[in-house]
C-alpha cells in the first residue's frame, strides 16, 4: 500500500515537471519569435549640451513595432554628437534630442535657433531665492526711473515687467535640467531673440532688474502699463506745471505805398535868332 502511495506521488511529480517543461518551451518559442531590431540606448546618464562617446551607449532588443521615431540602430551614427536635452540611463537616443551635426559641446548647442543668451547678475531675492533653475521660464521686471517729456516736470520711480516667458538657460555654471532643489547663485543665464537682448541690456543700465518665476505651462502674454510710487501708495499724481501763455506780438500796421507823383515830362527848347530877333521855340 506505501508503495502504491508513492509511486502515485511520483507520477504526479513527473507529469507537473513535464507541463511546466512544456509551458517553458512555448515561452521561449512565443520570445523568440518576436520580431525585434536593435535601437541605441544611453548607457548612463548623458546630460545636455554634451558629446556623445562610445562609451555612453549601448544597445538593446526592441520590438519593431514599437521604434520611436528617430531611433538609431548604431552607434557609429551618434559619435561626436551633441545633446540638446538630458537622456537618461535606458532611455532611447532619438534625433530630436540632438543638436544639427557639426554642433560643438557646451551651452551654446542647446540655444534654439534664433535665439540668443545672455547672462544677468541676480542675488538671492532677485534670483527667485534660488528656484528659477535650468529649464524654467521667467518674466523680468525693471524697477528704475522714468523721465518725464517736459522739462518742468519731475521724473518718477516705476517698476515695469518689460520681458515675459524668458527660458532659464542655466545658472551659474550649471545648465543641467535634472536638479529641482534651488541653488542661490550670482548669474543666470536667459534665452533671448535679438531684440529682448536689446531690451535687457537697457534695462539692467537705468534701474534694478527682479526675476519673477512663472507657471511652465502659463504661456499667456499680460501686458502691464507698470506701476508708480504714487499708484503704489493711492496718491494723486503731481499735476504737471502749467506751461507759460504765450503773448501775441502787437501788430504792425500796414504801410501802404506812397502814390508817386507824376512829372511832366521834360520838353527840349532851342533858341532861334533871325535878324535883329530872338525867338524860342520848345518842343
Amino acid at each position: 500500500m506505501k508503495n502504491l502511495k508513492a509511486l502515485g506521488l511520483f507520477v504526479l511529480a513527473a507529469l507537473a515537471s513535464l507541463a511546466a517543461a512544456v509551458y517553458a518551451a512555448n515561452w521561449v518559442a512565443q520570445r523568440g519569435s518576436i520580431d525585434a531590431g536593435k535601437v541605441v540606448v544611453a548607457a548612463t546618464d548623458i546630460p545636455l549640451g554634451s558629446k556623445i562617446v562610445p562609451t555612453m551607449l549601448s544597445t538593446v532588443d526592441w520590438p519593431r513595432g514599437s521604434i520611436p521615431a528617430g531611433a538609431f540602430n548604431d552607434m557609429q551614427q551618434l559619435q561626436d554628437r551633441v545633446v540638446k536635452v538630458g537622456v537618461l540611463r535606458g532611455e532611447a537616443v532619438l534625433e530630436g534630442k540632438l543638436a544639427p551635426e557639426g554642433t560643438k559641446g557646451g551651452l551654446a548647442a542647446v540655444i534654439a535657433p534664433g535665439k540668443r543668451a545672455m547672462t544677468v547678475r541676480v542675488n538671492d531675492v532677485v534670483g527667485v531665492a534660488g528656484f528659477a533653475l535650468p529649464g524654467n521660464y521667467v518674466d523680468v521686471v525693471v524697477n528704475a526711473q522714468q523721465e518725464q517729456n517736459g522739462k518742468t516736470e519731475e521724473s518718477r520711480q516705476i517698476s515695469k515687467t518689460v520681458l515675459e516667458n524668458v527660458l532659464v538657460l542655466a545658472v551659474a555654471q550649471e545648465a543641467s535640467r535634472d536638479e529641482t532643489k534651488p541653488k542661490v547663485v550670482s548669474a543666470v543665464t536667459l534665452e533671448l531673440s535679438p531684440e529682448d537682448a536689446e531690451k535687457l541690456d537697457l534695462a539692467r543700465s537705468v534701474g534694478n532688474l527682479s526675476l519673477v518665476l512663472r507657471n511652465q505651462i502659463d504661456k499667456e502674454p499680460i501686458t502691464t502699463a507698470g506701476i508708480t510710487k504714487n499708484q503704489l501708495f493711492g496718491t494723486a499724481e503731481p499735476a504737471p506745471a502749467p506751461a507759460p501763455a504765450k503773448v501775441a506780438a502787437p501788430a504792425r500796421p500796414v504801410q501802404r505805398a506812397r502814390p508817386v507823383a507824376q512829372q511832366a515830362p521834360s520838353s527840349t527848347c532851342v533858341e532861334v535868332i533871325q535878324g535883329g530877333s530872338r525867338t524860342l521855340n520848345c518842343f
